[in-house]
C-alpha cells in the first residue's frame, strides 16, 4: 500500500512540476531595456552653415540621450529622453513654457525626444500613438545611428518628429506600408492648431522607402526617398532625395549620395554628397530665402567596443555670399570636426 501511495504522491509531483514548467516555458517573453547614447566633438571653425547639430565653436557637447523601452507579447512603449544642445535643437517644438508663455507654466516635455505605446494587433499589424521620430529622410536624430556626425540640409529642414498614430503594416515578405494621421510637424505636446492635421504614407519595397507627407492648413506637400544598395561585400551606398512645397511659397529640394566602405571590424571611410536648393526657406542664408548649396563632407569612423571616433571634413559651396565668416559675406565655409561617441 505504502508503494502505491509513494507511486501516485511521486506521478502528482512530477505532474505538478511538469506543468510549472510548461507554463514558464510558454508564458509570453517580456523585456525591459535601457539604452542610450552621449556625444561630444571638437569644430575648428566658429562659422557653421545653417543645418542642424556639431554647429558650435572649440569643444563643445552634443547631448545625452536615454532611451527606455518594454517589449511585451502584444504590446510596449517606448520614453526616449535628450540632454544638452543636440537634444534642445531636435525638440524644439516643445515648449519650454506653458501656453501663451505663461511663465508658471514650465513644462519638462522639452526632453522629450519620442514618447510612444504601440500594440500589434497581429504578426504583420501595428498600431503606435505617441511622438516619434520623422519616417522621412535617410538621417536621424542619435548620432550613432548617423555615419556622418554633421547633417545634411535635408535632414535639418524636414520633419525631425511627429505625433499622433500609425499602423505598419507587413504586406509581404519585402514590403510594408505605414499610414499615419498627425499633429502639424514637430509640435510635439500637443495639436496647437484647429483642424491642422496632417497624413503619412510610406511604401517600403525591398528596403527601399517612398515617403509623404502633406496636408494641414499650410497645405504641405514633401515626397522623399531612402534607400541604399551594397555594392559589394565592403561598399555600401545610401541615397536619399526630397522635395518639399506649401502653400506659402515655400519650396526646397536636394539629394545626397553616401558612399561607405568598411576596411575592418573597427575601421569604415564614408562621405556625403549634397546638393540643396530653396526658394523662400532661408536656411543657407540668402535674405530673399533663394539659393542653391552643395557640400561634401567625408568621415572617418573608429570603433572600439561601444566607443565611437568620428574625424570629419565638411566643405560648403553656396551660389551667392550667404555664409558669413570672420571677414564678412562669403560663398564657402569649411570645418574639421572631432567627435568622440559612447552608446550603450
Amino acid at each position: 500500500m505504502n508503494f502505491i501511495k509513494n507511486t501516485v504522491l511521486s506521478t502528482v509531483a512530477a505532474l505538478v512540476c511538469y506543468s510549472a514548467i510548461a507554463q514558464e516555458e510558454s508564458a509570453p517573453q517580456t523585456t525591459f531595456d535601457l539604452s542610450g547614447s552621449i556625444d561630444t566633438y571638437y569644430r575648428s571653425s566658429e562659422y557653421a552653415p545653417g543645418t542642424s547639430f556639431a554647429n558650435l565653436p572649440g569643444f563643445a557637447l552634443g547631448m545625452a540621450n536615454i532611451i527606455m523601452s518594454y517589449e511585451g507579447a502584444k504590446s510596449g512603449f517606448v520614453a526616449d529622453l535628450v540632454f544638452g544642445p543636440r537634444g534642445a535643437d531636435a525638440v524644439f517644438g516643445s515648449p519650454q513654457q506653458g501656453i501663451d508663455g505663461d511663465p508658471h507654466f514650465y513644462r519638462s516635455s522639452n526632453i522629450v525626444n519620442q514618447l510612444y505605446a504601440y500594440y500589434n494587433v497581429s504578426d504583420s499589424f501595428t498600431l503606435t500613438m505617441g511622438n516619434f521620430n520623422t519616417f522621412l529622410g535617410y538621417e536621424v536624430i542619435s548620432p550613432v545611428a548617423n555615419f556622418n556626425y554633421s547633417t545634411s540640409y535635408m535632414f535639418s529642414y524636414g520633419p525631425f518628429s511627429h505625433t499622433g498614430i500609425k499602423a505598419d503594416i507587413a504586406a509581404g515578405e519585402n514590403t510594408s506600408i505605414m499610414l499615419a494621421v498627425l499633429n502639424t510637424t514637430d509640435a510635439t505636446e500637443f495639436q496647437p492648431i484647429d483642424d491642422d492635421y496632417m497624413f503619412g504614407v510610406q511604401l517600403g519595397i525591398f528596403g527601399q522607402y517612398i515617403n509623404y507627407l502633406g496636408g494641414g492648413t499650410a497645405g504641405v506637400s514633401q515626397i522623399d526617398f531612402t534607400g541604399g544598395f551594397n555594392l559589394g561585400d565592403s561598399f555600401f551606398l545610401g541615397i536619399n532625395a526630397t522635395s518639399y512645397s506649401d502653400d506659402s511659397d515655400v519650396e526646397f529640394s536636394g539629394v545626397a549620395l553616401y558612399p561607405q566602405y568598411t576596411f575592418s571590424d573597427s575601421f569604415a571611410l564614408g562621405a556625403r554628397f549634397e546638393a540643396f536648393s530653396e526658394n523662400g526657406l532661408g536656411a543657407i542664408g540668402s535674405v530673399s530665402g533663394e539659393g542653391d548649396n552643395t557640400s561634401f563632407t567625408i568621415t572617418g569612423s573608429y570603433t572600439s567596443g561601444n566607443f565611437i571616433f568620428k574625424p570629419e571634413i565638411r566643405i560648403d559651396s553656396a551660389s551667392d555670399k550667404f555664409y558669413t565668416d570672420a571677414d564678412g559675406a562669403t560663398d564657402g565655409l569649411a570645418a574639421f570636426i572631432v567627435a568622440a561617441i559612447y552608446s550603450f
